[in-house]
């Protein structure tokens, strides 16, 4: 029989290797206490009407949203403002980050180096089959080398050996909408140490950009990243003057040329936003095909969620714009929302304008309609991404527990502005009426994904990391636990945070626990498909191929904990500035 890994020292979210015990008697469960679960970038420039030349080559095939990954540039401009710590919720600028200098893997040979045996337990490997129970599993470098009852896989000689027993497998999970701050030391190492092992990154950033590098230069533990264009918002944008790094289009031309100009630097998609024109948007949607690039996010105000779906929009970002398209007064509707007035960079003022009309779209919602819509999406292939934590937030601001005890890993800073933002933006002139509308919404949000899944539409995984009180990798576990609430079975809420992000990323070879797949897995304590808050009882992680111990992994708890109690980087400021989510 191999050895067990103990543990090992790990600081500020790198791995070295763990030391090791070989006595079998030495074999014991470590236990996680369960925690409770609640290039440049051009700001506000137009577009010239030509755009630069395409310098990526193409994929062979575009029936996934990725089939091959394009790395943005290294370049890295230090004064970048961090899209998502300015925004709702965020109400921080992080500006003129300094960087930290690049983690060291450690001199000795990483527990990958050596094959790796998860021994007697139960595998939900993700594909939506039944639990296998009394499994063992080989890894082997980064991938899984066998799959099967104890006596069928043989334990290599000097394998780490980790006990499944009472334990439970399933796949790396993926947040597919975040926006991570300018804090190397905490966000990276609390989406893996959260199980979070796949991040759609939902703005250009540059800081993020070499995260990437490192993580698949194997000098830094973190998540695999997609990362997409910067905002892409119509004339005027929501975003003006605010400091977010958008870019703003006002015809079809300009239009086609941001969608040029961002795959040529090296954007793995195309970031839609709230105020995009009809025209603009088709337009963008047209040369997305053409340039063979996917375009996701808002759908805008001025659009139909089924004319976005026809045009080929991949994924919709939240749940805001639905309601149009299934409320029995959806022409009445629709004239009063292109006539409200909206001026630069009001998202604050946007937000609070549209309520009245998302509610009263909400309250005429017509379920047959509705299906009619939904079915569609699905035929279409149209995927959603319901970001219930951020609605959850937005609509019921009140309920926000500021005793959690994850707060302990947010810089206080970061979390002063968070607090600002839900008191000065979100509750500020709310009234006993407006609360109760707005928690009303949020019920017909939970009962709007229930219909979406009933009508085989495919659901993912998404959170809006970056907006106040969500927190990297830990949200994820909030957002299952919302998606289950909404109607979902465990079983389809884990699908939405592993196979379907791989199906939809292009990532064959990863998003379920099979033979010959990257080594991207979690060693739960309990079992989620009887209690889906049992994600959050982990154990131990493996991210691509490389095992973090459960002892490891609370002494990178601890690290990040430390890492949040310093102050912030020397040019790094929090400060209220707009309060806005949904981004």
């Amino acid at each position: 029989m191999g050895e067990e890994v103990l543990g090992g020292p790990v600081r500020h979210g790198v791995l070295p290797s763990a030391r090791l015990r070989s006595p079998p008697d030495a074999r014991r469960r470590s236990g996680v206490t369960p925690r409770r679960c609640g290039g440049r970038h051009r700001v506000g420039k137009s577009l010239p009407q030509q755009g630069g030349s395409t310098t990526l080559s193409t994929p062979s095939r575009v029936d996934t949203l990725y089939e091959i990954e394009s790395a943005r540039g290294s370049c890295m401009n230090k004064s970048y403002v961090s899209r998502r710590t300015v925004l709702a919720g965020s109400a921080g600028v992080f500006a003129g980050a300094a960087l930290s200098s690049s983690p060291a893997m450690g001199e000795e040979p990483s527990i990958r180096s050596r094959a790796v045996v998860i021994d007697d337990v139960t595998v939900i490997d993700g594909t939506g089959a039944r639990p296998k129970h009394n499994q063992r599993v080989l890894l082997r470098g980064r991938r899984i080398a066998a799959i099967g009852p104890r006596a069928s896989v043989e334990v290599p000689r000097a394998a780490t050996v980790v006990s499944g027993t009472g334990r439970f497998l399933i796949p790396g999970l993926a947040d597919l909408h975040v926006h991570s701050s300018p804090l190397p030391d905490i966000f990276p190492p609390l989406y893996i140490v959260n199980g979070v092992t796949t991040v759609r990154e939902m703005g250009a950033n540059p800081l993020v950009s070499q995260w990437r590098q490192e993580v698949a230069a194997g000098t830094r533990i973190g998540p695999l990243w997609t990362i997409g264009s910067d905002i892409v918002d119509g004339s005027p944008s929501l975003w003006e003057g605010i400091g977010v790094p958008y870019l703003k289009v006002a015809n079809a031309a300009e239009a086609r040329a941001v969608v040029r100009q961002e795959k040529a630097k090296g954007a793995d998609f195309i970031k839609t936003y709230t105020r995009l024109s009809r025209e603009s948007f088709l337009a963008l949607a047209d040369e997305a095909r053409r340039q063979r690039i996917p375009f996701l996010g808002h759908v805008p105000d001025f659009v139909s969620l089924t004319e976005a779906s026809n045009a080929g929009i991949r994924t919709v970002e939240h749940l805001f714009q639905i309601w149009y398209d299934t409320s029995n007064r959806e022409a009445a509707i629709r004239r009063q929302v292109e006539e409200v007035p909206i001026g630069p960079g009001e998202y604050g003022g946007w937000y609070a304008k549209m309520h009245p009309l998302e509610y009263a779209a909400a309250r005429s919602h017509d379920r047959r309609k509705a299906r009619r819509v939904f079915q569609h999406l699905a035929r279409n292939g149209t995927r959603v991404t319901p970001t219930l934590s951020v609605h959850q937030l937005g609509d019921m601001p009140q309920d926000v527990d500021l005793d959690d005890p994850r707060l302990r890993y947010v810089p206080a800073d970061l979390l002063a502005s968070w607090e600002w933002s839900r008191r000065e933006i979100y509750m500020k002139d709310r009234t006993p009426a407006v609360d109760a509308e707005k928690r009303e919404l949020f019920q017909r949000r939970l009962e709007l994904v229930a219909e979406m899944a009933e009508a085989g539409v495919r659901l993912l995984a998404g959170t809006d990391v970056g907006a106040s009180y969500i927190l990297p990798g830990f949200s994820l576990h909030d957002e299952l636990q919302l998606l289950v609430r909404a109607g979902l079975s465990p079983m389809r809420a884990l699908i939405a945070a592993t196979a379907e992000p791989a199906s939809l990323l292009g990532h064959h070879d990863r998003g379920t626990v099979e033979v010959g797949k990257v080594a991207d897995l979690v060693l739960l304590d309990g079992d989620p498909l009887r209690d889906i808050r049992n994600t959050a009882r982990i154990n131990s992680v493996v991210v691509n191929g490389t095992l973090i111990t459960s002892g490891q992994r609370e002494r990178m708890l601890r690290d990040i904990r430390a890492a949040a109690r310093q102050p912030l980087p020397a040019g790094v400021n929090a400060r209220p500035a707009c309060a806005c989510h949904g981004g």
